[in-house]
């Protein structure tokens, strides 16, 4: 009887000293797992860029704005004749399904031009502040990706328009075009791709290494891009390197992303504008008196041109050759 109860007390303790082993492994397990996951969603060596807003995680807000297109400007806190201008001008008439935003950067701004902002906004309600954001030319890129990522949170729309408050546009055409296009992975532009790395003056990029060439990429006054390809941007905004160019740095991000590259002659979007021709859909560098012109003739004539111009040759990107060789000027073309 003894040697009975003995063998029942060693069983007792026996079982206890499984139980107790397994409960240690399952929470080493547990543990293991979780660090393993942490280190998956944020791996070692990549540290997200402090000026870029991080990305949204929790549950996606309901977006209070909807749109078909949606007309993103560029703009400093002290342009406001250039944006009263576009107001009246090629804003003025409008779908009720395109949304049109000027967006400024307000960080540090002193009180007077925080005010006049505020008054202009409680007037016209189209202004995007950015309080996060210092509105100067050296920002420009981070800009972008700021004004993306509030057009991913707060719009349900299907493309966007982005434009300088120098560029003219025909909306009207460009919704239109719009409607036939698969709202999905489009880059519509004017593209260049055998731009060389400038090294000196106002784009100089101290900071490029990619090759000595810049990656083809649409010209930034005046582009079209899908929802999609915004919220890529957004999504990935704390990884995103940031070059001094806008148009450049958007280009290389997507470099590796399947996107329909759509090079497209009536956009008239380079450093200066090649001219006027009645089948343009995007003009930059345009003045005040410009787009005053333009937006009367259009009324008055039904179409854009008091008289077409031709400044410079323009091209056909041709994608069946190397970047450096894609881009030669010939007459005949917009």
């Amino acid at each position: 009887m003894y040697l009975l109860r003995l063998l029942c007390r060693h069983k007792t303790a026996l079982v206890i000293g499984i139980v107790c082993g397994f409960a240690i492994v399952l929470v080493f397990l547990a543990r293991c797992t979780s660090e393993t996951l942490k280190q998956i969603q944020d791996p070692p060596g990549l540290v997200p860029h402090v000026d870029a807003p991080q990305p949204h995680r929790s549950a996606a807000p309901t977006k209070v704005l909807s749109a078909f297109l949606v007309v993103l400007i560029t703009t400093g806190p002290k342009y406001t004749e250039r944006r009263s201008i576009i107001r009246s001008t090629w804003l003025a008439k409008r779908d009720s399904d395109v949304l049109a935003k000027f967006v400024v950067g307000t960080q540090g701004l002193p009180n007077e031009d925080l005010q006049n902002l505020n008054t202009e906004q409680g007037r016209h309600k189209d202004l995007v502040l950015l309080p996060d954001l210092k509105d100067s030319y050296d920002n420009l890129t981070l800009k972008l990706i700021h004004m993306y990522s509030w057009l991913d949170q707060n719009v349900d729309f299907k493309f966007v328009l982005k434009a300088d408050d120098d560029t003219f546009a025909r909306l009207d055409l460009i919704k239109e075009e719009l409607k036939g296009k698969e709202p999905t992975r489009l880059y519509w532009g004017f593209f260049y791709g055998r731009g060389r790395v400038k090294t000196a003056g106002k784009w100089r990029e101290s900071s490029w290494e990619l090759c000595d060439y810049y990656l083809p990429y649409a010209l930034g006054g005046g582009y079209i891009i899908s929802a999609d390809l915004v919220r890529y941007v957004h999504l990935n905004a704390a990884y995103l390197k940031t070059w001094q160019s806008e148009d450049v740095s958007l280009g290389a991000w997507l470099a590796p992303v399947d996107v329909r590259r759509t090079h497209d002659p009536r956009f008239d979007t380079e450093y200066k504008s090649r001219g006027c021709s009645n089948k343009y859909l995007v003009t930059h560098k345009q003045s005040l008196e410009d787009m005053l012109e333009k937006h009367q003739t259009l009324q008055r004539d039904g179409r854009l041109c008091k008289e077409e111009v031709k400044l410079r040759l323009s091209y056909m990107y041709d994608w069946s050759v190397p970047p450096s060789q894609c881009c030669q000027r010939k007459d005949g073309i917009p």
